[in-house]
């Protein structure tokens, strides 16, 4: 079966040069590419051409202004294989990613999953230096973290049949973050209501580099809280962490400051909070830095409290944001994207 992969880019000059030459790489080519750039300013547009004549069919699509969501839906309307694979810019893909990822759904050996709608992949850290592998510990879990039942995978590592794409009205353009998430928990719902499979694949991985910088973490992180708001994701997530920072922690410091007596139980409270929180990315820090000179296995080690806080900052400040939108958009009936009888009727 004909396999057409799909990207958006915007600004991505340095990034996307990575991403091309590991196409060229598979095992099993595309074939055919359909990369939609947002308006790039920065020579992305010409990098990809440069690839014109190396990657056969691959087809640039040029729309400034579009979202993420509307670049893909663009691409996807664009390509002509019923099996849609999906990445993005920042990543490179594995030699056998695209063969292990399009397998269930054309089938190999024994012929594809009975039924399969869509592929989830995998991503590995890609990281140098005590920075990014901090923040790769932080940000990114490990397979064996993952419940398959459950996992909703990043676009960057994903494959799906085009006929299911339209069966659940494409990425959700009113989304300009979070927006594969929306797309994958509507993917399940549809293939759910329809003893469908959503097949959890893996050694279909991409290597996925981290920000690399706190700021450039902070704007990731706010706009992804931003679109949790907006689709109304995880409450009880964002509750939890407002409840954290804003009654928790200062309560267990007023006691540790101020209190008449036991003042050593607010320490301790913040202290065991603290090691709680980061316990997880330093397990995972024994890993992905194995092999690392032991100062830069430290000074990853002490930068991951700072990344946990920046990024609950950022979540505490871009998630009311995206609810305040929420509510004033109320009236639009796409925002109301979880009724699976609406998402089989979409176009």
């Amino acid at each position: 079966m004909r396999v057409s992969l799909i990207a958006t880019v915007y600004n991505e000059v340095d990034s996307v040069r990575p991403l091309m030459e590991s196409l060229l790489n598979q095992t099993r080519p595309p074939d055919e590419i359909v990369i939609c750039d947002g308006g790039s300013q920065d020579g992305t547009v010409s990098a990809l051409r440069e690839y014109g004549g190396r990657l056969p069919g691959l087809q640039i699509i040029e729309a400034p202004g579009v979202n993420i969501s509307q670049g893909r839906n663009r691409a996807i309307a664009a390509a002509a294989g019923p099996i849609i694979a999906t990445t993005d810019a920042g990543v490179r893909l594995d030699c056998e990613w695209l063969n292990r990822l399009v397998a269930p759904l054309e089938g190999g050996e024994g012929g594809p999953q009975a039924g399969t709608d869509a592929v989830a992949g995998f991503f590995l850290p890609d990281v140098s230096g005590a920075f990014q592998m901090a923040m790769g510990a932080t940000v990114l879990p490990r397979v064996e973290e993952i419940d398959p039942a459950s996992f909703l995978p990043s676009s960057r590592s994903m494959a799906f049949l085009k006929e299911s794409w339209r069966r659940v009205g494409g990425y959700p353009e009113w989304l300009d973050f979070s927006e594969d998430l929306v797309f994958d928990l509507r993917l399940r719902a549809v293939a759910a209501n329809q003893s469908r499979a959503f097949v959890w694949t893996p050694d279909a991985f991409v290597h996925f580099q981290p920000r690399k910088t706190l700021a450039a973490f902070w704007k990731q992180y706010f706009r992804y809280a931003r679109g949790d708001g907006k689709a109304d994701l995880w409450r009880l997530r964002h509750a939890i962490r407002f409840a954290t920072y804003l009654l928790l922690i200062p309560a267990l410091l007023g006691h540790a400051l101020w209190g008449l007596e036991a003042r050593w139980l607010g320490w301790a409270g913040l202290i065991a909070g603290g090691l709680v929180n980061c316990a997880r990315p330093w397990r995972r820090l024994l890993v992905l830095g194995k092999g690392s000179p032991a100062g830069e296995l430290v000074q990853a080690a002490m930068l991951v409290p700072v990344i946990r806080f920046v990024g609950d900052a950022a979540k505490i400040c871009g998630y009311p944001i995206g609810v305040i939108w929420r509510w004033k958009n109320r009236h639009r009936k796409e925002i109301i994207w979880r009724k699976i009888g609406e998402i089989e009727n979409a176009s």
